[in-house]
């Protein structure tokens, strides 16, 4: 198992949006301090520490930039808050929403700091919390929308919290709005229509939302899998126990090829031709994808390969799997025999529905 330097969890078990609300007014000029040389500097090193992933030494770099602006500088805390999130420090990140607070100057960031705060009592509240535990993150979420009610990170992850209280009904109206507000682009609108339609899919686990271009040129899209078992395969050329496991890889895509099942391999090499060289020798006919900025890696917080997610048709996360004896096969077996069945089923209810009329 090869093991990355990398301190971060899934934040949160439901998709994040990024989207900003569009500024048509001209840019403000820069603030005085941004030309201070001691703000530039800590800028500099925590942009390189980022990069390196030491998350920490990052974190206190931004402090320091932000003090030598004075304590005038929201994005050195927007990226203080990134970074707690990131190692669990669920206090620290509290205390960067209200600075967040502190410095906005509209209610958009407002609305903004107070979904950072829902979605820090969200992750506060644990993996299977109880409903009181979530009311304070629902409340966050609230006071978001009530100052930007087109708040799409704030309406999705208040469905995401209000279904796991049992409030179904309001939970798809939240999803049903946040749907009708996200780009077509955007690869999380399908999960939102999703969880309008079924707002108890949002109780269970879910990976991330993405949509990718494939080695082949097709577009991949998560959450257009639906009716579909999904594997997900982080792996590389150079990792040793992922070369030990593609020979299974292999026979599971020729023995279930006539299932409904998808593989998708994310790769972390960094070499492009490399990359493509051994699919080819290798003849990996399935999806295939290079994360070489792991910036799809880090959204499912994963520190080592091979790394295997199961998700089954409904599009639950099922099973995370590390290592080369994870028993990949075994576990897709039954996934895709509820998929047959679940097919089966509905296929025998349209049909009823058909004869009905």
């Amino acid at each position: 198992m090869i093991k990355r330097s990398l301190f971060l969890t899934p934040v949160l078990a439901i998709a994040a949006f990024h989207a900003a609300a569009q500024n048509t007014a001209a840019p403000a000029p820069p603030p005085s301090w941004a030309s201070n040389p001691e703000y530039q500097k800590q800028i500099t090193e925590a942009k390189t520490l980022e990069t390196q992933h030491r998350y920490a030494f990052a974190r206190d770099a931004y402090n320091k930039a932000d003090q030598a602006a004075q304590g005038q500088c929201a994005a050195c805390v927007v990226h203080e808050y990134k970074l707690d999130m990131m190692m669990h420090e669920w206090k620290k990140a509290i205390e960067d929403t209200d600075e967040l607070q502190r410095l906005s100057t509209s209610d958009s960031q407002r609305s903004s700091a107070y979904t950072r705060r829902g979605q820090t009592l969200m992750s506060m509240a644990g993996e299977h919390p109880k409903p009181e535990k979530l009311r304070p993150a629902h409340e966050a979420f609230s006071q978001a929308l009530v100052l930007s009610p087109d708040n799409v990170n704030a309406l999705f992850d208040d469905g995401g919290v209000l279904a796991k209280m049992g409030n179904f009904s309001e939970a798809g109206d939240r999803f049903k709005k946040c749907a009708a507000l996200i780009s077509a682009k955007d690869p999380a609108r399908i999960r939102a229509q999703h969880f309008a339609e079924n707002p108890e899919l949002a109780t269970h686990p879910s990976a991330p939302s993405f949509e990718i271009t494939a080695l082949d040129g097709s577009r991949f899209n998560l959450d257009s899998m639906t009716g579909r078992v999904v594997l997900i395969d982080f792996w590389a050329t150079w990792c040793g126990p992922c070369n030990e496991s593609l020979p299974e890889l292999k026979k599971i895509a020729e023995k279930f090829k006539n299932e409904p099942l998808t593989i998708i391999s994310i790769s972390w090499d960094s070499d492009e031709e490399k990359w493509k060289h051994f699919i080819q020798q290798h003849e990996m006919s399935w999806t295939q994808y290079r994360d070489a900025d792991h910036s799809l890696t880090n959204r499912f917080g994963i520190n080592s390969i091979p790394h295997y997610f199961t998700i089954d048709s409904d599009g639950v996360l099922t099973a995370e799997m590390i290592g080369s004896n994870s028993n990949v096969e075994g576990k897709l077996k039954k996934l895709l025999a509820k998929a047959t069945e679940s097919a089966a089923a509905t296929q025998h209810t349209d049909s009823q529905s058909s004869t009905d009329h």
